[in-house]
């Protein structure tokens, strides 16, 4: 029996229109939700994630500006800017878009980010918040991945889940979410990583296995156990001359071989990367609702 597929695509969809709905009413209210991106330097693959980050917006309703900064842009112009948007009443959310060049000190950056402006979810304070479980806001990624569970059913409580990968962007905050003594949590959460001894060992005893670490199809059917679930979060490009490109993009799990032991399984693509931005704009709107009600 194949695996029932885990649709991000479909979702991220309709999020965006509850999204849209959303924004609809802040605006009878009198509040348009309004997102700043920061970028710096000329990264293609920032520049591709920006731009539909803003088309995103644009079709939710939510205002958004990119701020674009040349590569020689210093540290101290660069938290110039950040302090301006954070003390812009008019911006909502901002979020200074990843890697930044060489010479500026990205954990700086993100720290002075204010945390109710935080759309990311990256500043200390918001993902010190969100190990007690009050944060304003949480990382898009590891919020997508709850998401994507919750919405299909997939049974999470009290489940034991092996993160594979320990990242701040998706391995951490994911585990502090799945661990919350809260009902549709309360998992039993392991984090294996590139140091550990035999990850095998741990993820075939997992109901749950999240493939984060960047290695194309690493995870395979002799490291998981029937009837599991696979979330994988990698995306690769590797080499595949039959392709009009001449490459073809897979994730951190074994498809094909795994699509026929899971429960459920994320494709790759069309799994947990649509609801990324998804969330990034479900955040924005969290954080303009706040700021109306004063919190």
């Amino acid at each position: 029996m194949k695996a029932t597929l885990l649709d991000g695509k479909t979702l991220a969809r309709q999020i965006r229109q509850e999204v849209a709905a959303e924004v609809a009413e802040l605006v009878r209210q009198g509040v348009t939700p309004h997102l700043s991106v920061v970028i710096v330097g000329d990264d293609p693959a920032s520049r591709i994630y920006v731009g539909s980050k803003g088309k995103a917006c644009k079709k939710t309703g939510i205002a958004s500006n990119t701020i674009q900064l040349p590569e020689t842009t210093s540290q101290k112009e660069l938290l110039e800017i950040v302090g301006n948007l954070n003390a812009d009443e008019s911006v909502h959310g901002i979020l200074v878009q990843l890697p930044l060049p060489s010479g500026i000190d990205s954990d700086a950056v993100v720290c002075a980010i204010d945390p109710s402006k935080d759309v990311d979810g990256f500043t200390p304070e918001n993902i010190g918040k969100l190990l007690l479980g009050t944060p304003y806001t949480v990382a898009c990624t590891p919020a997508g991945i709850v998401e994507l569970l919750d919405r299909n059913a997939v049974p999470v409580e009290g489940a034991d889940v092996v993160i594979v990968g320990r990242s701040n962007i998706v391995g951490k905050p994911l585990a502090a979410i799945l661990m919350q003594k809260t009902a549709g949590r309360n998992c039993t959460v392991t984090v294996c990583h590139s140091r550990t001894k035999d990850i095998a060992r741990y993820t075939r005893s997992a109901d749950i296995v999240v493939a984060a670490l960047g290695k194309p199809c690493f995870l395979k059917t002799d490291m998981v156990k029937p009837g599991s679930v696979i979330v994988d979060v990698g995306i690769n490009r590797v080499e595949d001359p039959s392709t009009p490109k001449g490459y073809r993009l897979v994730g951190d799990a074994d498809f094909e071989a795994l699509s026929d032991i899971a429960s459920f399984i994320t494709p790759v693509p069309g799994g947990v990367g649509p609801l990324t931005v998804a969330m990034l704009l479900k955040n924005t709107v969290k954080v303009a609702r706040l700021a109306k009600c004063g919190q």
